[in-house]
């Protein structure tokens, strides 16, 4: 029922939002009848049209909050143009509002409006479309939970006073929108793959939204480079999905994967994505990434990578996009080909990074240079360290027992 309620969610916002132009109202109307919805349908079974019954009871809570703010002169001119008489709390009668009409690529664009910053967008967008709760939209920005939560209130406000109609942006506005609407849709696509929480290292369900959506955003603009890049990294990414996990859904490395299981007909359509995109250009950091992706799934083993090739195309990444995590990568790719001793000293570099700090991504990379450089003392002290850090089981448990099995294996024989 939760990935029903998550995948209808933002259908549901999309209707209301449509019909009544308020786009924050919307959301708490949503909201509660999630919530009536999480309470009831337990209880009394899940109904035959569960996206009608929730545009229904998200309707009729519409209303009453329309008419519950008739005091302030914004709600009576809302009311008085919408005009929601008592009929209009039969809503299955009403086609606009029953019809089968996906209106969730325009409350993506929506959400990446002009008037946010573009990290206020993005933290938006995850709320409202990717169905992300601000906990992990703040672990994904490396911030406060308070402060995302400040974020997005602030949007919503913005998005409320800006007037603007609930419709598909003409080219010119759509093309300013377009970095934020990929960027929420690579970072809905990332938590659903490898998990910032709880007990499961893949959400299925967000990876697949980010998909289907990135595929609808493709069709629309069939020539836009960047957003071919970005479905070519993430169908290159999911296609390893399969192995990625053992029977009890322990993490298992991409050296360890048996990669037989990966998914051959994903990766070849993504190879064939990136490589129509490339020459398309312009380049841009989505594409790199994907051409990095390709290498790893075209290899057949960790050995026989082109990492000579993979640590290019990182040094191309950080001149168009450098981040931390991207220096981080790059670090692991120099150690690959001029070995760990240098990829080692590309880490220390990055320590006194704040957006670092507390992550458990460092150590772990550290812990693994380090095991391949034999040192085994300072490589269980750091996966420790990145063990600590971690928020998803899965990958707490992978770096605990990688730490286990290297002091087993250092422990002299009694």
């Amino acid at each position: 029922m939760e990935d029903l309620l998550r995948e209808l969610a933002p259908q549901v916002l999309g209707v209301l939002t449509r019909r009544f132009g308020d786009f924050a109202t919307a959301e708490d109307a949503v909201q509660e009848a999630l919530l009536a919805a999480a309470t009831q349908w337990p209880a009394e079974g899940t109904p035959t049209n569960p996206r009608g019954w929730l545009i229904q009871v998200g309707y009729r809570r519409m209303i009453e909050l329309i008419r519950g703010e008739q005091a302030r002169r914004r709600r009576e001119d809302l009311v008085a143009r919408r005009d929601p008489d008592d009929r209009q709390h039969a809503p299955a009668a009403d086609e606009e509002l029953t019809a089968e009409r996906d209106d969730t690529l325009v409350l993506l664009f929506l959400c990446c409006h002009p008037a946010l910053s573009p990290a206020s967008a993005v933290a938006l967008t995850l709320r409202a479309v990717g169905g992300l709760s601000t906990a992990e939209i703040a672990r994904a920005f490396l911030v406060p939970e308070a402060t995302m939560a400040q974020r997005i209130s602030r949007a919503k406000q913005r998005i409320r006073s800006s007037g603007l109609p609930f419709r598909m942006p003409d080219p010119a506005e759509r093309a300013d929108r377009l970095t934020a609407v990929r960027q929420v849709l690579y970072l809905i696509f990332t938590e659903g793959h490898t998990s910032t929480e709880g007990p499961a290292l893949h959400r299925i369900d967000l990876a697949a939204e980010a998909i289907r959506l990135t595929r609808a955003l493709h069709a629309l603009l069939p020539t836009d480079s960047e957003s071919a890049g970005l479905l070519a990294l993430m169908l290159l990414t999911e296609a390893r999905s399969p192995a990625r996990t053992g029977p009890s859904g322990e993490l298992i490395s991409l050296a360890d994967q048996d990669r037989t299981r990966w998914d051959a007909a994903t990766i070849a359509e993504g190879i064939a994505l990136v490589t129509e995109a490339l020459p398309r250009g312009p380049v841009g950091p989505y594409q790199v990434q994907a051409a990095i992706a390709a290498l790893h799934d075209e290899a057949p083993s960790t050995d026989a990578t082109d990492w000579p090739q993979i640590l290019a195309l990182y040094e191309v990444l950080e001149r168009l996009a450098g981040s931390p995590v991207v220096a981080l990568n790059r670090a692991v790719a120099l150690a690959m080909v001029h070995g760990a001793t240098a990829g080692l000293a590309a880490l220390d570099a990055l320590a006194d990074d704040p957006r670092l700090a507390g992550h458990h991504r460092l150590p772990a990379a550290r812990a693994h240079l380090h095991e391949m450089a034999g040192d085994r003392g300072r490589a269980i002290v750091d996966y420790r360290a990145a063990a600590a850090r971690a928020t998803s089981l899965p990958e707490q448990r992978y770096l605990t027992m990688r730490a286990a099995r290297l002091a087993t294996d250092a422990a002299p024989d009694s």
